[in-house]
């Protein structure tokens, strides 16, 4: 999938659009959507920082939505959902930058040696307990792939060292972050 400059400024309006129509009790903005890409179902998730900070952060593992869709909605959710958080309020809204992380169909990996630490993010699962976390935070906090595994693991309600379980099934996936 390769999202053009426009396909992804139109994503960062939709997004904005969305936190700001809660914060004034409005609708979301119907979307006039003419980008082909944007109308195609992709995973996707919304990441909001304040400061540099994280303040939220929701997505959809699955392509279940229309890009433009499901942007819209994770947008809301990220400011408003979220349970780390409280709700965004309008004073942090004129502050608070927006990620957005398009992904790539999840793939089961034969081996963890298949994965490229700042390239793939990681999804485990292991009986009832499931754990993402999105390619950037293992680069953002310098880890390895061990680390990553591993707090990929604790992200899922596991124990840290739970991926060399056989019985867990580790997916890797990459993202378009912008």
């Amino acid at each position: 999938m390769q999202l053009s400059e426009q396909d992804k400024k139109t994503l960062h309006e939709i997004a904005r659009q969305s936190i700001g129509a809660v914060l004034q009790n409005q609708s979301p903005p119907a979307l006039t959507i003419r980008s082909p890409i944007l109308k195609e179902r992709r995973g996707a998730f919304v990441t909001l920082h304040l400061q540099g900070q994280l303040r939220g952060c929701i997505g959809l593992i699955q392509a279940v939505k229309p890009l433009a869709q499901a942007i819209q909605e994770m947008a809301r959710a990220a400011a408003f959902q979220d349970p780390r958080f409280p709700p965004l309020t309008p004073r942090e809204f004129k502050d608070v930058d927006i990620e957005i992380s398009v992904l790539t169909p999840l793939r089961l990996i034969g081996s963890v040696d298949e994965i490229q630490v700042g390239v793939h993010g990681l999804y485990i699962e292991k009986g009832f307990h499931r754990g993402l976390l999105l390619p950037q935070v293992a680069t953002e906090h310098h880890w390895d792939r061990d680390t990553f595994l591993q707090h990929t693991c604790l992200k899922a309600g596991l124990s840290p060292e739970a991926w060399r379980d056989p019985e867990a099934k580790i997916y890797a996936f990459s993202a378009d972050i912008f």
